[in-house]
C-alpha cells in the first residue's frame, strides 16, 4: 500500500494539530518525592493451598466504582478531525479459541461465582503458560493451552489470606494484574479502602506460576482515597498511578514507583511518589511489552489527555539516592481535535432498555503500552470520543494513537478515531506485536444492539492512521438494566503473549441475558499471520 505522511492525514492538518510536540511546558519537578515504606510485607508460600470461604461470593461486595474526574478536556465541543468512518480491503486477524471468564455462573475448582457488584472492571494478562483474569471482586487462573480453569474463582482478597489487616479483610476492588515479562512474574494488586487509613495491596509472584508463592505488600496512602489505580512494569520499578480524592474533592493524580528489585525477592520495599495538582487526572504509566528493554536509564513515561492534546511525563527513580529522583513534564502533545464521548459521562444506548451506559471518556483507557523496536520507541493508547454531530445520535468511537520518540521530542506518528458506522464504540484497549502490527478491542452498542465485544487491527505495512475491518469476538444477548446501573467497564485489557510476542489476548464484559448484576466476561486470542 502507498506510504502516507507520518500522521496519516493531510500536510495542512499535520501542521494544524502539531505533528511535533509542544516544548512550551517541559520543566523538571524540583520537589523531592514522598518516600514511604510498605507498612507490612510477608510471603504466601502457595496460593494453591488457599481455599476460599464457602460464603465469599454471597457477601455484599465493597467494590467502589471510579469517581468521575473534573472536566479536563477543554471548553467547547470540537468536531473530531481524525475519523476513520469506513474500512475497505483487509480484514483483522481471524479469531482463535474464545472462552468465558469470571462472571455470572462461572465455575472452577474453587466454586461458582455470583455477581454481587458492578462494574466488573475486567482486565487480564498473559504469561508463559497461564492467563490470569481479574474482575472487581474475584480472579481466576487459566491454562493457556487448554483454556481450562486451574485455580479459581476466588475473591481477590484470598491472595492476602493470613496477611492480616485490611488487605486480608477487605475485598474492595479496582484490582489489576500485569505480567513482568523480563522476570517472569505476576503482579496482582487491589486497594483496601473500606476505612482509612487506605492501602494499595500488591502481590508479586515468586515464580512464573500464578498459583504458587507470592511476596505480599501493603503500601499506605493515609486518609486520601487512592482511586482507579493502574500499574505499568518497567525495569527499575513497578509504576502505579492513582486519582486522589479527599472526600468527594479531587486532589489530582498521584504517580508512584514501587521498588521492583526488592519486591522480586520479597525484601522490604519502599515507594516514591509525586502528587500532581487537581489540573491532572487519569494518568497511565507505560507498561513494557516485548523482549527489548527501554534504553538503559530510561525513565518511565506517563500520559493523560487534555484539550485536544496528550500530556507526557517522565519519571526517573533512584533507589540509592532519592534526591536524584525526578518527575519531568508535562510535555503537551497536540493531537487531532476531539470531544470526550458523552461529554465524559453517560449516553451509550442499548437494545431493549432505556438504561444508558457510562462512556468513562474522562480518561485514557488501559493500557499505555510501550515497545522498543530498536530503531524507535512507541507508545500506543486509546480513549472514547464523540463522533456523531446530531443531538439524537451523538455516537462515539475509539480514538487511538501511536506516539514515537517519547525520550526526546514526542511525535504523533499516527492517530485516528475508529467509527465505521453509527453504533457506539467505547471502553477500548490497544497493543502492538513485535513487528508493529496493532490490535484494538472494544465494546459496541446501540439502540438496536445489545453490548457486543469486537476488535480491529492493522498491519505495520498498512496505510498509516487506518484500521482494518471489524471482527466480532462475541455478540451480547442482553442489555444491562436496572435503575442507575450505568457503569460499564471501567476498563478492558489487550495484552501480548510473551512466548511468541505475536498473539494478542483481549478480555472485557458482555451479557447473556438482559438484567441487573448478571454480567459475563469473555477472553479471546488472535494474531496476524505475518507475525512469526
Amino acid at each position: 500500500m502507498p506510504f502516507s505522511k507520518p500522521c496519516g492525514l493531510s500536510l495542512a492538518l499535520c501542521v494544524a494539530i502539531g505533528l511535533v510536540a509542544s516544548s512550551s511546558v517541559n520543566a523538571t519537578d524540583t520537589t523531592r518525592p514522598e518516600v514511604t515504606s510498605a507498612v507490612q510485607h510477608d510471603t504466601l508460600h502457595s496460593l494453591r493451598g488457599v481455599m476460599p470461604r464457602p460464603d465469599d461470593f454471597s457477601k455484599n461486595s465493597h467494590s467502589h466504582p471510579a469517581h468521575p474526574l473534573p472536566f479536563i478536556d477543554g471548553p467547547g465541543n470540537p468536531t473530531d478531525s481524525a475519523v476513520q468512518g469506513s474500512v475497505t480491503g483487509s480484514f483483522a486477524p481471524a479469531l482463535g479459541a474464545g472462552f468465558d471468564g469470571v462472571g455470572q455462573g462461572f465455575s472452577g475448582p474453587q466454586g461458582t461465582f455470583t455477581v454481587n457488584s458492578a462494574p466488573p472492571d475486567t482486565n487480564g494478562a498473559v504469561g508463559a503458560t497461564q492467563y490470569v483474569q481479574i474482575v472487581n471482586s474475584a480472579f481466576a487462573v487459566f491454562d493457556k493451552s487448554t483454556k481450562a480453569v486451574s485455580y479459581g474463582p476466588v475473591t481477590t482478597n484470598t491472595l492476602w489470606a493470613g496477611f492480616g489487616g485490611s488487605c486480608e479483610a477487605d475485598n474492595d476492588g479496582d484490582a489489576t494484574v500485569v505480567y513482568d515479562k523480563a522476570a517472569g512474574r505476576w503482579i496482582i494488586a487491589q486497594f483496601a479502602v473500606t476505612a482509612a487509613p487506605y492501602y494499595q495491596c500488591v502481590a508479586v509472584s515468586a515464580t512464573s506460576d500464578a498459583t504458587g508463592a507470592y511476596y505480599r505488600y501493603a503500601f499506605p496512602y493515609g486518609s486520601s482515597f487512592p482511586d482507579y489505580p493502574k500499574m505499568g512494569v518497567w525495569p527499575d520499578a513497578y509504576y502505579e498511578t492513582f486519582n486522589m480524592f479527599n472526600g468527594n474533592t479531587f486532589g489530582g493524580a498521584k504517580l508512584c514507583a514501587y521498588d521492583r528489585n526488592a519486591m522480586l525477592s520479597g525484601a522490604a520495599a519502599t515507594q516514591q511518589c509525586f502528587q500532581l495538582s487537581s489540573s491532572y487526572g487519569g494518568v497511565l504509566p507505560a507498561d513494557l511489552d516485548g523482549a527489548t528493554a527501554p534504553p538503559t536509564g530510561s525513565p518511565n513515561y506517563l500520559m493523560n489527555f487534555g484539550s485536544s492534546s496528550l500530556n507526557l511525563w517522565k519519571f526517573h527513580v533512584d533507589w540509592a539516592n532519592t534526591a536524584n529522583t525526578t518527575l519531568t513534564g508535562p510535555t503537551s502533545i497536540p493531537v487531532a481535535s476531539f470531544a470526550a464521548a458523552c461529554g465524559g459521562g453517560t449516553c451509550i444506548p442499548q437494545s431493549g432498555t432505556r438504561q444508558r451506559l457510562d462512556s468513562l471518556a474522562d480518561r485514557l483507557m488501559l493500557r499505555l503500552a510501550y515497545r522498543n523496536f530498536g530503531d524507535h520507541e512507541s507508545l500506543v493508547v486509546n480513549h472514547s470520543v464523540k463522533v456523531g454531530t446530531t443531538h439524537k445520535n451523538p455516537y462515539t468511537g475509539v480514538r487511538w494513537y501511536e506516539i514515537r520518540n517519547p525520550s526526546g521530542t514526542p511525535v504523533v506518528y499516527q492517530q485516528s478515531t475508529f467509527s465505521p458506522d453509527t453504533s457506539y464504540r467505547w471502553m477500548g484497549s490497544v497493543a502492538m506485536d513485535k513487528v508493529g502490527d496493532m490490535a484494538l478491542g472494544y465494546s459496541v452498542s446501540s439502540s438496536t444492539l445489545h453490548p457486543a465485544i469486537r476488535y480491529t487491527g492493522r498491519l505495520a505495512s498498512d496505510t498509516l492512521s487506518t484500521m482494518q475491518s471489524e471482527n466480532s469476538i462475541i455478540e451480547g444477548l442482553g442489555s444491562q438494566s436496572g435503575n442507575n446501573l450505568a457503569r460499564w467497564g471501567d476498563y478492558s485489557a489487550m495484552s501480548v503473549d510473551p512466548v511468541d510476542d505475536c498473539t494478542f489476548w483481549y478480555t472485557t464484559e458482555y451479557l447473556k441475558n438482559t438484567g441487573s448484576f448478571n454480567w459475563n466476561t469473555r477472553i479471546a486470542s488472535f494474531k496476524f499471520p505475518t507475525c512469526q
